[in-house]
């Protein structure tokens, strides 16, 4: 039998893991870690349909990529980029056309293309700092959400065995996926402003981040107060089964 207030634990910890869960989930799967705002007229400049083109369609290159973000109100997500264009109009042009956003996918192949010093050019040599940064900034929220899913599992099992006992393992677990959802946001963070230092923002553009970091970064809390109370859980009930069994020996 486990004592109530174990078992309320259990529950405050399951529902705050199942919040942290869908937190992180909307964040990876969301453009809005980071938004750019530009001046007012910059999708009517005489190169936005041309930018615009080489974003949809052209080769994948981080300076083209990053240079029409910057001049189309763009947002950066782990594995999306997004631009504002004017809607399509028929035969005539409207002063204040409607805006859309288009997106485009980051494919896995492309989260593993190399970063160089100065972006585009790739006679300068790789620069392995931001490589790397952009490389964990996407899978550590992988390997949090599996840490969580490998918990539910385990917390499933012990269920069925009717034991608290691997409720130690479920807290570690919970433990690590905070940290790497916390290590996200600090490799995102890291890598936008190298980024930024690297490259030359358009005069009248600012920066600024995105709901989807915000809630990446409220994930990670929650998952360290989700794995505290699983700790606590299992180790208070195992001290409390102790000295119970040497009470009925002695």
């Amino acid at each position: 039998m486990v004592d109530n207030r174990y078992a309320t634990a259990l529950v405050i910890g399951s529902v705050l893991s199942l919040l942290a869960t869908v937190y992180l989930s909307i964040a990876v799967g969301t453009q809005h870690w980071y938004q750019y705002r530009s001046p007012p007229g910059n999708h009517e400049a005489s190169n936005a349909s041309e930018l615009r083109e080489d974003f949809i369609n052209g080769e994948f290159d981080e300076k083209t990529y990053s240079d029409t973000l910057f001049r189309l109100n763009g947002t950066l997500g782990l594995w999306w980029r997004c631009v504002q264009v004017p809607g399509k109009s028929y035969w005539f042009k409207e002063p204040d056309p409607k805006m859309v956003t288009q997106c485009v996918s980051f494919t896995l192949p492309q989260q593993f293309v190399p970063k160089y010093k100065e972006p585009g050019n790739h006679n300068t040599g790789e620069d392995l700092l931001r490589t790397y940064l952009w490389r964990c900034q996407f899978l550590l929220p992988l390997v949090s959400l599996a840490l969580v899913f490998l918990s539910g599992l385990i917390g499933v099992c012990a269920c069925l065995c009717r034991s608290i006992t691997p409720t130690l393992g479920v807290g570690v677990l919970h433990l690590l996926a905070g940290l790497c959802s916390l290590g996200t946001v600090c490799c995102f963070l890291a890598g936008m402003d190298l980024l930024h230092r690297v490259s030359v923002l358009p005069k009248g553009v600012d920066g600024s981040l995105g709901w989807s970091l915000y809630l990446a970064l409220i994930s990670s809390p929650l998952q360290m107060m989700a794995a505290a109370l699983f700790l606590w859980a299992a180790r208070s009930h195992r001290q409390n089964y102790t000295r119970m069994t040497a009470y009925r020996v002695a």
